[in-house]
């Protein structure tokens, strides 16, 4: 432990002079050499920590999202090489390697902390053994000594025997409950986050190595956290309790508000979306917006959720625009397609009317015949139609004598029965 605490001594006395800040604040109120003192000032700590990790816990967020948007090519990959894992593995890192994504990312903060564990284990194992660290005097090392935490001191361990116990002013049945209760506290919180990642905020759809990894680590980091936890002072597990609760709140905030697409968790905000835009005609908030443009930018790439989101907008005559905001609208004229993609606004195509046999008959008649037989059906028509009404004196000389009229009470003129087109001999004089 001698090598750890020397590689990050570099950081032991800011954190040391953290503590001694918070201290002071904080024994004003409860006095300064009780437990709520020293024990308030670590929590502290871990908060103003968590604070300066926040930029780094936003661009987690944003290369998890860029690992959403390559599931549809992780699951091609996985498709096309199913019987072969090993070019699945390396087609799998080549994508990661061309989009500049790292499956990874999750465990940015734990890294960016782990100097400030261990610079707060060496400050705290120094207060146990006696040894004055960073700011932190010889005053100041008597007043952490005996502080307690329900009964077990600062600096006490688990594994630490009765004599060391009892020269700390404590009970070594006190130390070993309340070490225990902390350990089974930090494992689970680790244990249920990790859950919770994995069954609500995960798309079931794609299975991919690194969530075989994440699966694993379910169950690994609290086993792991309950063997190293019996060597941790108390003010150590206080630290790690504290940011384990801290994770767990901020993870149910983001899988609640900003949940992975496919997810179950995002099936529950989408219902809880919808009765909100429902009830109120428009999204209200900009995190709303951002999610409903996102859901309209991908088109047919929607997954069940969204596409049922989206219908269930335009039952109630409502539209998704490309900004993220929800407009009134007609449900005609902006349904969408099976598909999930919005309509054009064009009517709906009306389907043609069902046609009776004598009508299909005459259809297929008129298109048995021959085009100048059709062509010359309504041409001969419309020249008998305006002979009979014109007067006799109107009709011009030049007109041919074949035209003639069509006889009353004949439905059907010469070329419609079937004669010979062309000039007709004249009929011979029938005899008396």
């Amino acid at each position: 432990m001698d090598t750890i605490a020397s590689l990050f001594s570099f950081i032991t006395t800011p954190v040391s002079w953290v503590i001694v800040q918070f201290h002071k604040v904080y024994g004003a109120i409860f006095g300064p050499d009780t437990g709520w003192a020293w024990g308030l000032s670590i929590v502290s700590l871990v908060i103003l920590i968590r604070i300066c990790l926040i930029p780094l816990f936003v661009k987690q967020i944003k290369s998890t999202r860029a690992m959403q948007t390559l599931q549809p090519e992780m699951k091609k990959i996985q498709e096309r090489y199913k019987n072969d894992k090993q070019r699945q593995s390396e087609e799998m890192m080549k994508l990661y390697k061309e989009t500049g994504t790292n499956p990874l990312s999750s465990c940015l903060p734990i890294l960016a902390q782990s100097p400030f564990f261990f610079a707060l284990y060496h400050v705290l194992n120094g207060i146990a053994t006696g040894d004055t660290i960073g700011v932190i005097n010889k005053s100041l090392l008597e007043s952490a000594q005996k502080a307690h935490i329900f009964g077990a001191p600062l600096a006490a361990k688990f594994t630490d025997g009765s004599a060391k116990v009892e020269a700390l002013g404590a009970s070594l049945t006190d130390v070993r409950v309340v070490t225990a209760i902390m350990i089974v506290l930090m494992s689970a919180s680790q244990f249920f986050t990790q859950r919770q990642l994995m069954t609500k905020n995960v798309d079931t759809t794609v299975k991919t190595p690194f969530m075989q990894q994440q699966k694993m680590l379910m169950y690994v980091f609290p086993v792991m956290f309950a063997v190293f936890g019996i060597n941790f002072p108390v003010g150590v597990l206080v630290y790690w309790l504290t940011t384990n609760v801290w994770t767990m709140g901020q993870q149910m905030y983001v899988i609640r508000n900003n949940p992975t697409p496919g997810s179950k968790a995002q099936a529950a905000y989408l219902d809880r979306l919808t009765k909100h835009v429902t009830e109120h005609g428009k999204t209200r908030r900009r995190s709303e917006r951002t999610i409903v443009k996102a859901i309209v930018a991908k088109g047919r790439d929607r997954n069940e959720f969204e596409r049922k989101f989206i219908n269930a907008l335009t039952k109630e005559s409502l539209v998704a625009q490309a900004d993220g905001t929800v407009v009134k609208g007609e449900a005609q004229t902006t349904a969408l397609a099976e598909d999930g993609t919005p309509a054009t606004g064009a009517p709906k195509r009306q389907q043609p009317k069902r046609q009776s046999k004598s009508q299909r008959q005459s259809g297929a008649a008129s298109a048995a015949k021959p085009a100048d037989e059709v062509e010359a059906e309504p041409s001969s028509a419309t020249t008998s139609l305006s002979k009979s009404a014109e007067p006799e004196d109107t009709k011009p000389e030049d007109a041919k004598p074949a035209a003639k009229k069509q006889q009353p009470g004949n439905g059907r003129s010469r070329a419609q029965s079937g004669q010979r087109k062309g000039q007709q001999r004249p009929k011979s004089p029938s005899k008396k």
